[in-house]
C-alpha cells in the first residue's frame, strides 16, 4: 500500500526541494510514497491568474478565492481521499495524526495564505490541523513538516527500531543520547550505558526519558495517565524520582 500526497499552494516555490529530502526520497524510491505539489494558480481563469481578492467587510490583507480552490480539490481529490487545511484554527498536529495520516490513500494538504481562505471553502475541508502558535506566511512550511513526519513512518523509508524509541512515539519525550568518546573534556557518558547489561541500560533509559518528560512536558505525563497507559513500572519510577535518592542518580544512571 503506498500513500499519495498532494500539497495545495499558490507558492509552489517554497516547497522546492522537498522531494529531495533523504527520508522522503527514500520513500518515494521504494514506490510507498507518492507525492506532489499542484499550484492552485492553475485554476484560476484568465491571464493573470487571481487566486486573492479583498475581504467583504474591508480589513488588510487578501483572501484566497472559493473558485479556483475548489475547482482544484474537486479536480484533484481522490475517492476515499482526506482534506487537510494547514491552519491557525486547526487542532495541534501531533504524532498520532501522523500515524493516522500515514494509513491514508490520499491526503491533500492545503496550504492556506495571505489573510486566511474564504470560509464557503471549509465545508469541503476534512480538518483543520495546525503545527504551533506561531505566525508563518503560508501553510507551506507546515505542509512540509507533517509530510516528513508522514513519509518516515511509511515501510522502508526507516527502519523500524529507528521510530520506535523517539519522542512522542511512547507518549514521552525520548532519553539523553551519547555517542564516542566516553569522556570528552571531562564529561563522561553514563557508566551504565558503558556496562553491557541490557536491562539495566533499558531501565536507566525509561528513567531518564520519565525524568525528562516530568520536567519539560508534565502535560505528556497527566495524558498518559488519563489513557491509563502509565505502567506499574513507570509509576513506581516516577515515585522513586520524587524521593531523596534522586539527585544522586541523575549523573550516573546507576
Amino acid at each position: 500500500m503506498s500513500l499519495h500526497i498532494t500539497i495545495l499552494t499558490v507558492c509552489p516555490e517554497m516547497t522546492a526541494g522537498l522531494t529531495g529530502w533523504p527520508v522522503i526520497r527514500r520513500a518515494i524510491d521504494k514506490g510507498v510514497l507518492q507525492l506532489d505539489v499542484v499550484d492552485i494558480r492553475t485554476y484560476a481563469p484568465g491571464s493573470f491568474r487571481h487566486v486573492d481578492d479583498a475581504p467583504f467587510g474591508g480589513g488588510p490583507g487578501m483572501v484566497l478565492r472559493c473558485q479556483p480552490v475548489l475547482d482544484a480539490l474537486r479536480a484533484l481529490k481522490e475517492p476515499g481521499g482526506r482534506t487537510v487545511l494547514l491552519s491557525p484554527a486547526g487542532h495541534r498536529f501531533c504524532q498520532a495524526d501522523a500515524h493516522r495520516f500515514a494509513g491514508e490513500k490520499h491526503l491533500v494538504l492545503l496550504c492556506g495564505h495571505y489573510e486566511g481562505i474564504d470560509a464557503r471553502i471549509l465545508p469541503f475541508v476534512d480538518e483543520e490541523v495546525s503545527v504551533g502558535d506561531f505566525i508563518l506566511t503560508g501553510g507551506e512550511p507546515a505542509a512540509m513538516m507533517i509530510t516528513d513526519s508522514i513519509a518516515r513512518l511509511l515501510p522502508g523509508a526507516l527502519r523500524q527500531s529507528s521510530t520506535q524509541e523517539e519522542s512522542f512515539e511512547n507518549g514521552l519525550l525520548e532519553y539523553p543520547q551519547y555517542t564516542q568518546p566516553a569522556v570528552y573534556e571531562g564529561m563522561e557518558v553514563p557508566a551504565v550505558l558503558r556496562s553491557g547489561d541490557h536491562e539495566k541500560i533499558r531501565r536507566y533509559r525509561l528513567t531518564e526519558s520519565l525524568r525528562l518528560t516530568r520536567a519539560r512536558r508534565p502535560d505528556l505525563l497527566e495524558a498518559r495517565r488519563e489513557a491509563g497507559l502509565m505502567t506499574a513500572e513507570e509509576q513506581k519510577i516516577l515515585e522513586q524520582l520524587d524521593g531523596p535518592g534522586e539527585a544522586g542518580e541523575k549523573g550516573t544512571g546507576s
